[in-house]
């Protein structure tokens, strides 16, 4: 069976699944260059069914994830989860005096009923306009199911993670009418455990404070994981008197949501406060609440391995914190644990028990590697550095012991090889490079790439080496794969990879298997024979505010603008123009000329 998958909400996207296993998936952001574009993913429905060889008429089924949303035919570009309630007509509207009579929710149920009952024309509205465009133009004829956001998120979890029986959560800001939904999956078997409304949403308290320190919500969490390294956390007990959790649920005690809950924390802040601390503060109780949500569930199920996706979870050090849960032995985070990763989901989601009149057969292997998106052409390659007036080097050795040896004389180097990464996180194949062991390159690498960012550049780092570098790795090990979560740094790491530990002493890694990526673990080997350090820089390429380099135009744009010393794209190296001329010696040794 061979169905596609779609995501038509924000970060809007596409895959293909046949018999469990992904054979492409991409987000519509990489085409048209809006990061988490909103709008129905045209081009990624295109360009995932040619990926895998897929003719519309083969599909057994298209499954959207999301039942209630509102339908975005074009693309919009990201304008900040509050602005966009201003542009979205009566939707937004409803959103704004829910925000207003929040607070009377507790003392009035039937609001919060009557909040979804008000747009259930635009849901309606939405299914049938989805089905609409499929058919009249993918001429689609195959059954076409809409499937709840959070068991889109929980398939997504549980079918890439390996795992038999586990216990499955998703926990984000809200979609569908829930912030959480839990399952227990026994011998292949999914028992619905426990679900947590939007009103409670634990997610949406972290938008909310992203938003007070000045950056935009639902799209900047990440800055506020780094900046809460920075900061104490003074105003957690103020925090836990809005959110916390009571026998595994979230709960909302503050009463109130949207702008209202704004308008409250701002209240109750003390004169002066520091953003810092109230990252710090919302990063604690966050992990606090998280962490009590996860080990109740798995301390009534008895279930010691656990799978997660939702937005909360691309909090990496929840995720570590979960980990370190005396009840729990294993973790999976699935790399696309955002809304980025609905449309694999809801693909994925043919594998589950009355969804399809007849279920997928799932694959039991653990996802192996996430390069599901689009390659690039030798002739994309050579029309992009003419475009460019480009010329590549001559290389007279292999270019992957060419780039450790730039690598270990301080250049930076771009890679652009291979299929794009699904998901997130660049995993080495659209990714910039540099050596570990430089503390301040933070700031300047960040300052060229045009970035505001808090959290210190991740590490790639041979598979082989991870114990030398963490501690308590064993039972991760396959989310490090994708870089979903932080472990903390031996000794021997902080001395030796400065460049790559945060201020807490921790490090989220992308251990790197050989069978998984040959062309970028040779890099990482030829440095390490060079150096004798395991691992190098890896952060995603890409300018600020823009989506990770798709293609090989957007490649070479990003590796002007950001001043780059070299980029390595396909089997080609070149030299930014105003660096100083670079000769490469016969088997990958370079001189400076200048």
């Amino acid at each position: 069976m061979r169905v596609l998958g779609i995501g038509a909400e924000g970060d809007s996207g596409a895959a293909v699944v046949e018999g469990g296993r992904i054979l492409a998936a991409l987000n519509e952001e990489r085409l048209c260059r809006l990061k988490l574009v909103e709008g129905f993913p045209r081009g990624a429905i295109h360009e995932v069914l040619r990926l895998s060889g897929t003719d519309v008429d083969r599909l057994d089924a298209v499954l959207v994830a999301t039942t209630d949303d509102r339908f975005a035919n074009e693309l919009e570009p990201f304008v900040g989860w509050f602005d966009r309630w201003h542009r979205n007509g009566a939707g937004g509207l409803i959103k704004r005096v829910a925000g207003r009579v929040s607070r009377h929710r507790n003392r009035l149920p039937f609001l919060e009923t009557g909040y979804y009952w008000l747009q259930t024309p635009t849901f309606r509205h939405r299914r049938k306009a989805i089905r609409a465009v499929l058919r009249e133009e993918f001429g689609v004829r195959c059954p076409v199911v809409f499937v709840d956001h959070h068991l889109a998120h929980v398939a997504s979890a549980y079918l890439t993670s390996g795992f038999g029986d586990a216990l499955v959560v998703s926990l984000d800001g809200g979609g569908d009418g829930r912030s959480g939904l839990l399952y227990a999956v026994r011998n292949g078997r999914f028992e619905y455990l426990h679900e947590t409304s939007a009103f409670n949403s634990l997610g949406n308290y972290y938008a909310y404070v992203t938003h007070l320190c000045g950056f935009q919500a639902m799209k900047h969490e990440g800055k506020i994981t780094g900046l809460a390294a920075y900061g104490e956390p003074r105003y957690a007990p103020m925090l836990r008197e809005f959110v916390d959790e009571t026998d595994g649920t979230v709960r909302n005690l503050g009463g109130v949501v949207f702008q209202e809950a704004i308008r409250q924390l701002e209240r109750r802040l003390p004169k002066g406060w520091v953003r810092e601390d109230l990252a710090a503060s919302i990063q604690v109780h966050f992990e606090d609440v998280a962490r009590r949500v996860i080990r109740y569930w798995s301390e009534q199920t008895g279930l010691r391995d656990v799978a997660l996706a939702g937005g909360v979870f691309a909090n990496v050090r929840v995720n570590q914190e979960v980990f370190e849960l005396p009840s729990v032995d294993r973790v999976f985070v699935h790399p696309g644990m955002t809304d980025g990763g609905l449309a694999v989901g809801a693909a994925l989601a043919a594998c589950v028990p009355g969804i399809l009149n007849e279920p997928m057969v799932s694959s039991p292997d653990p996802l192996g590697d996430v390069y599901l998106g689009p390659d690039l052409t030798e002739r994309q390659i050579e029309a992009a550095m003419r475009r460019a007036g480009l010329s590549p080097m001559r290389l007279n050795g292999a270019l992957g012991d060419t780039i450790a040896e730039l690598l270990a004389d301080g250049r930076v180097v771009a890679r652009v090889a291979g299929r794009m990464e699904y998901g997130p996180r660049a995993l080495g194949n659209r990714s910039i490079l540099y050596q570990p062991t430089d503390p301040s390159v933070n700031d300047w690498l960040n300052q060229n790439l045009q970035r505001t960012e808090f959290m210190p550049f991740a590490p790639s780092i041979l598979w082989e080496e991870r114990h030398r570098c963490f501690t308590g790795v064993d039972g991760a090990e396959h989310p490090a794969q994708f870089m979903t979560i932080t472990f903390d740094c031996t000794p021997w790491m902080r001395e030796r990879m400065a460049g790559v530990v945060h201020l807490d002493g921790t490090a989220r890694p992308h251990l790197v298997r050989r069978e998984s990526n040959p062309g970028y673990y040779r890099i990482l080997e030829a440095y390490q024979e060079k150096t004798g350090l395991p691992g190098i820089i890896n952060t995603s390429f890409n300018m600020h505010e823009e989506p990770i380099v798709c293609s090989a135009d957007d490649s070479i744009r990003a590796f002007l603008t950001g001043r780059l010393d070299f980029l390595a794209i396909g089997a080609h190296l070149l030299r930014h123009p105003e660096l100083e001329s670079v000769a490469i010696h016969e088997g990958g040794g370079m001189e400076n000329r200048a």
